[in-house]
C-alpha cells in the first residue's frame, strides 16, 4: 500500500495544488478508517449472534478490531506528520538562490512568496551598488557554488527575483525534481534565445517546450558546481547552460533535462494562453491547461511581466474567495492613535483641466475630508474659465483652513504636464509625506479616503472609482504592447466589487496617492512628461519602466467618477441636462429623497382625487433651477395659435374611390364645427410641435425649445413609468418607453394667463409637476377635476399629479390671483 500511495500522491500533486491534496488525502484516510471500523463492527455483531456461547471467538474478534484500529491510527499519524512537514517545509534543506535586480517592488513580491511557503533564500549581489550585468551575475553564481561545494547532495533552486514568484512549497519542488530523474532540471521555453541560429541544435521533443531558459533551474550542488566550473569564457548563464545542453556529451554527463511540461517552472512568455488561474479552497494556483500540470515557480519573462502582476495579486496566498485579500494587510500602517500634529503631512493637488459637471459637490467633498486641514497643503491648477468664479470663491472661503495654498490660475497658462510636475516639487518643498493627486472628475465620497490610502502603505496606490452604472473606471487591468487599454481577466469582477482587495495594475488615473520615498528617489521620481503622451499615461509608463508597482484598492468604496466628456456649458444650470450622462450625481442633487418609497411595491401612492395620483419626484432645487433656466430662455408663447388647417378644410384620404371633394365638403361644413365644440382647442396649430397641434394653448415654453427634450423623455422612462405601471394596473405601452410630443413649462400670472378652461388632454395619461409654493410664490391656482368636483390646490414643490388624459378626467386650471405659478406638463402616450 505505501509505494502505491506515494505514486498516486505524486501523480495527483502534478494536477492539483498541495493544499488541496492534503484535504483530499485526509478525507480519503478518514473514509477508509470509518469503512474499516464499520466492517469490523458488522463482523463483531455477526460473530456475537452466531457464536454467543463462544467466548474465545469473541475475544479473537475484539483483538482483530484493536489491530485494525491501530493500523488506521498509525496511518493517520503518518499523514499528520507529513502534513506537519509540509507546514514546516525544508525537509531536505532546499536552498533558493536569486540575484537582486533593479526594481524593489518585484523583489519584495518574490521575497514575500518565499516567506509564505517557508523557503530558505540566499540573495546574491545584495551589496552590489550598481546593476548586476550578465557576466557579474554568472560569477556570483560560481562563487556561491564554490562556497557550497562541500555539501554536494544539497538541492538548490535558482530563479530570477524581479519577474518571478512561488505558488507552492518546497515539498513540491523536491518531489518534482526527484520525479524528473535529472541531476539538473532547467526551465523550458517556447523560444530559442538569444541566438535563434542555435535552434536546430536543440533535441526535438514529442510534447512540451523545446528550448532552454536559464531563469530557473534546480539540482544538486555537486553537479551544478561542476557544470558552472567547466568553462569561464561564457558571457552569460543562458549561453553556458545552452552550450552544455545542446551537446549530447555534456547533457548526458551532467544529466541535464528541461522541464518541458512546466511541472515545476512556468515561463509566461508565449504561454499566457496555456495557463488558467484557479482556486482550491483558500489556495490560488496556476493550472497549465495545455499539459495538465501545476507549476510552482511562475515567471513573467519577456513582455509578460504585466500578466505576472495580475496573477501576483492572487498567487502566494495573496487573495482567495473565502478570506479575500490577505496581502492587503502586509506592511499596513495605523494612524488610529496618532495625535493631530503626529499625522503625516499631505499635499492635496487638485486639477481642473476641463469643464466638469457637479463641481460644487466635488469641492464640498474636499471640505468634508476627515483629515486635519492643518496637515494638508493645498495645490490647485485650473485652466477652465467656466469654473474660475467658483474655484476663486472656494479658495477665498476655505484657503485659510489649510496649512498652505498654491493656486495656479488660468491666466498663468501653465500646461497640465508642467503643473503636475510642479505639484511634486511643491510637495517636497512643503515637507510632505504623501502627495494626493485628484482630478475634478474624481469625487471623494468617502471622507476617510486620505487616512485609508496612507494606511495601505504602498508607494503608489489609487482608490478604485467608476462611473456609476458603467464599467468605466480609473484603472486599466491590462495594456496592449503599445501601451493602450486592454481588459484583464478579472477587470469586471474588480469593477463590480465581486472581488475586493488590492490589485497590481499597469495604469491608474483620476486620483492616486504617491509616497514621499518615491519622490525622493532620483531613479524613480515620478514624471508626467514622456514624448507626446497625456500626463497620466506618461506617469504610468515612466513608473512601469522603473519597476514601480501601481496598486488600485477597492477594499472599501472610496468615490466615483463623473463623465465630463459631453458636458455642455451653453445653458443656465447645466447640470439639469446630466440625467443621462451622470445619473448618479443628478439623482443626488435633484431627485426627491422619498421617491424610492413611492415606487416601492409595498407602499400606497397618495390619491387626492379619483384616479389622480400624487407622489414626490424632484427636490426644490430642481424646481428652482428649472424656473431660472426657462425664464432665462425667455421665449414664452402668447397663448394663441394659428388655425390648424391654415384656412382650408380638413384633409381626408378617400380620393381613391372618387369621393375626395365631397368628403372634404362634409368634413368642413358639419364635422369640423362639431369637433371645435366638443374638443375645445383641438384645431390649434403650434409650429413648435411635431405634427403642429396643441389642444389647449397656454403661455409656455417647450422642452424642445431649450434642448431638453431627450433628457425629459428619459425622466419619463426612468422615474414616471415605474409609478404609472404601479398605479394604472394593466396599462403597459407595448411600443416601449413612454412617448410624449408635448412636454412644456406653463406660466400662470393674473395679468397674463390666470387660468385654463375645462379641457381634456391629448394623452393616455398626463403628469403635472408643481414648481413653486402656493401662499408663498403665488395665490390661488390649482387643478380641478370637473366630473368629480375635486380640486388640488395645496401643491407641493417637486411633486407630480398623474391622471388620465382623455375621456374621464375633464379638468381646468384654477385662477391664479397673485404672484406667478409655474408647472411642468407632459402628455404621455398621445
Amino acid at each position: 500500500l505505501v509505494p502505491h500511495f506515494v505514486v498516486v500522491r505524486r501523480c495527483e500533486r502534478r494536477v492539483v495544488s498541495a493544499g488541496r491534496i492534503r484535504v483530499v488525502r485526509r478525507q480519503r484516510e478518514t473514509k477508509t478508517m470509518l469503512e474499516r471500523i464499520a466492517r469490523i463492527m458488522c463482523v463483531v455483531m455477526v460473530l456475537v449472534l452466531v457464536c454467543s456461547h463462544s467466548v474465545k471467538a469473541t475475544e479473537e474478534v475484539e483483538k482483530e478490531v484493536v489491530v485494525e484500529k491501530e493500523v488506521v491510527v498509525e496511518k493517520e499519524v503518518a499523514v499528520v506528520k507529513e502534513d506537519q512537514q509540509e507546514a514546516n517545509p525544508m525537509p531536505r534543506d532546499l536552498l533558493v538562490l536569486t540575484v537582486k535586480r533593479p526594481g524593489s517592488d518585484g523583489f519584495k513580491r518574490f521575497l514575500r512568496s518565499t516567506k509564505v511557503y517557508g523557503y530558505k533564500v540566499k540573495v546574491l549581489g545584495e551589496d552590489q551598488k550598481e546593476v548586476v550585468d550578465e557576466k557579474t551575475h554568472l560569477q556570483l553564481l560560481r562563487d556561491t557554488f564554490d562556497s557550497l561545494s562541500q555539501d554536494e547532495d544539497r538541492v538548490v533552486l535558482y530563479t530570477e527575483s524581479e519577474d518571478a514568484l512561488f505558488s507552492g512549497g518546497p515539498v513540491r519542488v523536491i518531489e518534482e525534481f526527484e520525479a524528473s530523474d535529472a541531476d539538473v532540471l532547467i526551465s523550458a521555453d517556447g523560444f530559442c534565445w538569444p541566438d535563434r541560429t542555435m535552434e536546430p541544435n536543440f533535441p526535438k521533443v514529442d510534447r512540451g517546450k523545446r528550448f532552454l531558459n536559464s531563469g530557473g533551474f534546480v539540482g544538486r550542488v555537486g553537479t551544478i558546481h561542476k557544470l558552472l566550473s567547466q568553462s569561464s569564457e561564457e558571457a552569460s548563464l543562458q549561453l553556458l547552460l545552452t552550450l552544455a545542453y545542446v551537446k549530447d556529451a555534456t547533457r548526458n554527463k551532467y544529466n541535464l533535462k528541461l522541464d518541458h511540461l512546466s511541472t515545476l517552472f512556468q515561463n509566461l512568455n508565449g504561454a499566457t494562453g496555456d495557463v488558467e488561474l484557479r482556486f482550491a479552497g483558500k489556495e490560488a494556483y496556476l493550472q497549465n491547461t495545455l499539459y495538465n500540470t501545476v507549476p510552482v515557480v511562475i515567471r513573467g519573462n519577456g513582455h509578460t511581466n504585466l500578466v505576472l502582476h495580475t496573477l501576483g495579486s492572487y498567487l502566494a496566498r495573496s487573495w482567495n474567495p473565502e478570506d479575500g485579500c490577505r496581502s492587503c494587510w502586509d506592511d499596513m500602517l495605523s494612524l488610529e492613535d496618532k495625535k493631530e500634529e503626529e499625522l503625516p503631512k499631505v499635499t492635496l493637488a487638485v486639477f481642473v483641466e476641463k469643464a466638469t459637471p457637479f463641481m460644487e459637490e466635488f469641492l464640498d467633498k474636499i471640505n468634508s475630508l476627515l483629515y486635519p486641514t492643518s496637515r494638508i497643503d493645498l495645490f490647485v491648477h485650473n485652466v477652465e474659465e467656466y469654473h474660475e468664479e467658483m474655484i476663486n470663491g472656494w479658495i477665498e472661503v476655505v484657503g485659510e483652513e489649510f496649512a498652505s495654498v498654491k493656486y495656479i490660475k488660468r491666466e498663468e497658462k501653465v500646461k497640465e504636464w508642467h503643473a503636475r510636475n510642479t505639484a511634486v516639487d511643491y510637495c517636497i518643498e512643503r515637507g510632505c509625506a504623501y502627495l494626493l493627486m485628484v482630478d475634478s472628475e474624481a469625487h471623494l465620497d468617502n471622507p476617510f479616503i486620505v487616512k485609508l490610502l496612507i494606511e495601505q502603505n504602498r508607494e503608489v496606490v489609487a482608490p478604485m472609482m467608476i462611473r456609476p452604472y458603467k464599467a468605466w473606471s480609473n484603472f486599466w487591468g491590462a495594456i496592449t504592447n503599445d501601451g493602450f487599454y486592454a481588459r484583464s481577466m478579472d477587470y469586471m469582477e474588480i469593477v463590480q466589487s465581486q472581488r475586493r482587495g488590492l490589485w497590481n495594475v499597469p495604469f491608474i488615473s483620476g486620483c492616486y496617492l504617491l509616497r514621499r520615498s518615491l519622490l525622493d528617489d532620483p531613479d524613480k521620481r515620478p514624471s508626467f512628461i514622456k514624448n507626446l503622451l497625456d500626463p497620466d499615461m506618461a506617469l504610468c509608463e515612466n513608473l512601469r519602466e522603473k519597476g514601480v508597482f501601481m496598486h488600485v484598492s477597492n477594499r472599501v468604496d472610496f468615490g466615483h467618477l463623473v463623465n465630463a466628456d459631453k458636458f455642455d456649458t451653453s445653458h443656465m444650470n447645466n447640470e439639469l441636462w446630466q440625467v443621462i450622462e451622470n445619473r448618479w450625481d443628478w439623482e443626488h442633487r435633484y431627485l426627491h429623497p422619498n421617491y424610492s418609497h413611492a415606487v416601492a411595491e409595498n407602499t400606497t401612492v397618495e390619491m387626492p382625487c379619483p384616479d389622480v395620483y400624487w407622489f414626490p419626484l424632484f427636490k426644490e432645487r430642481f424646481a428652482k433651477e428649472m424656473i431660472e433656466t426657462f425664464e432665462n430662455f425667455g421665449v414664452w408663447s402668447d397663448g394663441t395659435n394659428n388655425s390648424r388647417y391654415d384656412g382650408g378644410p380638413p384633409q381626408a384620404e378617400i380620393k381613391s374611390v372618387g369621393l375626395g371633394a365631397i368628403w372634404q365638403e362634409i368634413m368642413s361644413k358639419w364635422v369640423s364645427p362639431m369637433a371645435k365644440k366638443i374638443f375645445i382647442g383641438y384645431d390649434r396649430y403650434d409650429p413648435r410641435l411635431e405634427g403642429g397641434y396643441e389642444s389647449v394653448p397656454t403661455i409656455d415654453i417647450h422642452m424642445k425649445q431649450v434642448g431638453m427634450e431627450q433628457e425629459w423623455l428619459d425622466i419619463l422612462r426612468v422615474y414616471i413609468q415605474p409609478i404609472q405601471l404601479k398605479v394604472f394596473e394593466g396599462y403597459n405601452n407595448d411600443a416601449g418607453p413612454p412617448r410624449a410630443l408635448m412636454n412644456f413649462m406653463v406660466r400662470y400670472k393674473p395679468d397674463e394667463q390666470p387660468l385654463l378652461k375645462p379641457h381634456h388632454d391629448t394623452s393616455t395619461y398626463t403628469i403635472n409637476v408643481a414648481l413653486n409654493k402656493p401662499g408663498v410664490d403665488y395665490e390661488g391656482g390649482g387643478c380641478r377635476f370637473v366630473r368629480y368636483d375635486c380640486s388640488v390646490t395645496d401643491s407641493r414643490v417637486g411633486w407630480v399629479l398623474m391622471h388620465p388624459g382623455r375621456l374621464t378626467h375633464l379638468h381646468e386650471g384654477l385662477r391664479t390671483t397673485a404672484g406667478t405659478r409655474y408647472i411642468i406638463v407632459s402628455f404621455v402616450d398621445p
